[in-house]
Parts: C-alpha cells; sequence; structure tokens
C-alpha cells in the first residue's frame, strides 16, 4: 500500500527569516506555505468585495487577454473543441472592461472569466508599491491574476515562483518534477496559456484513460491557502489551482535564485532533444551517463581526484568559465 503523501511545509512569517531565510530553504527545491506574509497588504485589507475596485483605481489604461467560458463549465479551462481547439475564448480587450465583466460574472452572469499573468508595474502602476515584497531583489517585479471561481491546469513553471493570496482563497496540489512519466503530459507547443499541462490531473476518467497517474496521485500534495498566505514553489514543481471565490486575487513573482548566466535549463533541454532524442537506445545510453557524469555529478565533482588548479574549464563557472563554455558552445552552433 502506498504510504500517506508528504504534507507542505507550513511557516508563520516570522519564521522565515527575510531573504536569507527564502534563499537558504530554496536550495532544498522543495515547496513551502509562509502564513501571513502578505496579511498587511492593503489589496488583502481590501477584502474580496473590494479587489476588483482596487484595481480598478490603479487602471493603467492598457488591454490585456481576457479569457472567458461558459458558466456551467465551472472554470475548468482546458482542451476542447472550441476555437483553437480550446474550451474557452480569448478576447484582447482594456483591463478596466475585463474587471467589469468579471465582477458581472460574481454576481451571476453567465460566464466565467480571468486575466492572467499581469506585469503590475504595466497594467496597475504603483500596485508593487503600495503592496511590497522584501523577499526579492527590487528587479523582480509582481505579476497579478484576477479572475471567477475555475481551475487552472496542472502545469510548471520554469522559475521560482512565490505566489501571494490577496483575494478569495486557492487550493494547490502539487506533484513532484519526477512525477512527470505519470501525469501524461500534452503537447509542449500547442498549449492553454504557455506551458505544457498534465491531461491526467483533474479527469474525470483518470484511472481508465491514464492507468498511470495513480503513481502521480500518491505523490501529490495539497494545500489551501487564504488572503495574506503565501507558497513558494520551487521551478519546475507540477501545480493545479482551484480558485475557490466568486472573485480571486493572486500576485506572484518569477525569478531563478540560482542562475549562473542568461541561458536557460530548459533551453539546454531542447538541444538536448534535437541532439540526442532520437539516437539508439544503446547511444542514449551512454549519453545519459556523460550527462550524470558531467551535468548531474551524483558522485560529486567529475575532477575531484585532479587539484583543483588542474580543472580547467570545469572549474567554478563564476570564474571566468561560465563565458569560455558559452564561447566554446556558440562556436560549435555555428559550426565553426
Amino acid at each position: 500500500m502506498a504510504g500517506r503523501p508528504a504534507s507542505v511545509e507550513e511557516l508563520a512569517a516570522a519564521q522565515l527569516g527575510g531573504a536569507d531565510g527564502l534563499r537558504q530553504r530554496a536550495v532544498a527545491c522543495r515547496p513551502f506555505v509562509v502564513r501571513g506574509l502578505c496579511g498587511g497588504w492593503p489589496v488583502v485589507q481590501a477584502g474580496a468585495a473590494g479587489a476588483i475596485d482596487y484595481l480598478a483605481r490603479m487602471d493603467g489604461g492598457q488591454e490585456a487577454e481576457y479569457f472567458s467560458a461558459e458558466a456551467a463549465l465551472g472554470g475548468r479551462y482546458h482542451y476542447g473543441e472550441g476555437p483553437g481547439g480550446f474550451n474557452f475564448a480569448r478576447t484582447v480587450m482594456p483591463v478596466g472592461e475585463a474587471l467589469a465583466r468579471m465582477a458581472a460574472n460574481a454576481a451571476g452572469a453567465g460566464e466565467t472569466g480571468y486575466l492572467g499573468s499581469l506585469p503590475a508595474d504595466r497594467h496597475f502602476p504603483g500596485f508593487a508599491e503600495e503592496n511590497g515584497c522584501d523577499l526579492l531583489p527590487e528587479t523582480v517585479r509582481p505579476r497579478v491574476w484576477i479572475g471567477n471561481a475555475g481551475t487552472v491546469a496542472c502545469h510548471y513553471d520554469m522559475f521560482d515562483n512565490l505566489a501571494c493570496v490577496a483575494a478569495g482563497r486557492r487550493r494547490f496540489t502539487l506533484y513532484p518534477p519526477e512525477a512527470i512519466r505519470d501525469l501524461y503530459v500534452g503537447p509542449i507547443d500547442h498549449t492553454l496559456s504557455g506551458q505544457p499541462i498534465s491531461l491526467a490531473a483533474g479527469a474525470a476518467q483518470a484511472d481508465t484513460l491514464y492507468p498511470r497517474f495513480a503513481a502521480a496521485r500518491d505523490k501529490a500534495m495539497t494545500v489551501e491557502l487564504v488572503p495574506g498566505d503565501a507558497l513558494y514553489l520551487p521551478k519546475l514543481w507540477w501545480h493545479q489551482v482551484e480558485a475557490l471565490e466568486p472573485i480571486n486575487l493572486l500576485v506572484n513573482y518569477w525569478w531563478d535564485g540560482f542562475s549562473a548566466g542568461p541561458d536557460s535549463p530548459y533551453a539546454a533541454m531542447m538541444l538536448a532533444m534535437i541532439a540526442i532524442a532520437e539516437r539508439p537506445e544503446p547511444e542514449r545510453a551512454a549519453w545519459r551517463a556523460w550527462f550524470d557524469h558531467y551535468v548531474f555529478r551524483p558522485d560529486g565533482h567529475p575532477l575531484a581526484h585532479m587539484p583543483a588548479e588542474k580543472h580547467g574549464i570545469l572549474g567554478p563557472l563564476g570564474q571566468g568559465n561560465y563565458v569560455r563554455i558559452r564561447t566554446l558552445v556558440m562556436r560549435m552552433l555555428r559550426g565553426a
């Protein structure tokens, strides 16, 4: 019998230890909740009833993509028979108009809607200054997500994520990165809104359509956040997000806390796909051994048997080796 899923660690805001505490905990690549972290924000104090009005007062007059679906779908945005193969519509409109429509939806109109990933500085000037977060560098800027009750399909982010609930309640169902093979992930180039999603998570017939999903379900963790709470999500953790109230507002911050430069691990994976994925299985196994040795390093540094001064470009990236390796790679890509 499978053991009970692990629970998400919970802290009070005073226990986190500020920016240093966040970084130290982030090293473990495990999610955790900070209760009451943003409870003092004015937007949180405005309450669910005042969230729309609060944002409307800061409306920068910009347009954004508004997602909408029939109320009968219960806010479950997914693939379907509609435009582009989805069960919802996308309409570019002024943010103020979209806010008004969501307010009407909350009062019983025939649809649900949401605005997602709006850069606060562009769409709601002054929001970040009134509702600040001192855990992250000033260059990490907030994004705003507001909508009616609904479910964001299970997906992952390529950045570390601090998600702060400002209005309504949110239920997060989390799956670790290693659950990927059992989540039955959809296409990476035809997505609902950027990232690939799990077809199995949330499916009514998951057990019959996606039999391996049972293994992923055994690893799932669920946590519910109320206004003022925040969730730290490491990159590549899968998460389904349910907005539980007629009006829900989330503010999130994306950043890469451990980047050595501008190149992303995802780009490296995509390049590896075209270079390795369709080679014979024995050759793929050989390359897997090399990736383990030089990249993932389960047995430590590949030149641990030699003095540090002899490590060459395998020395610390911060000592000029990032640029040296990148230069070599760019020459290879150019065929030089």
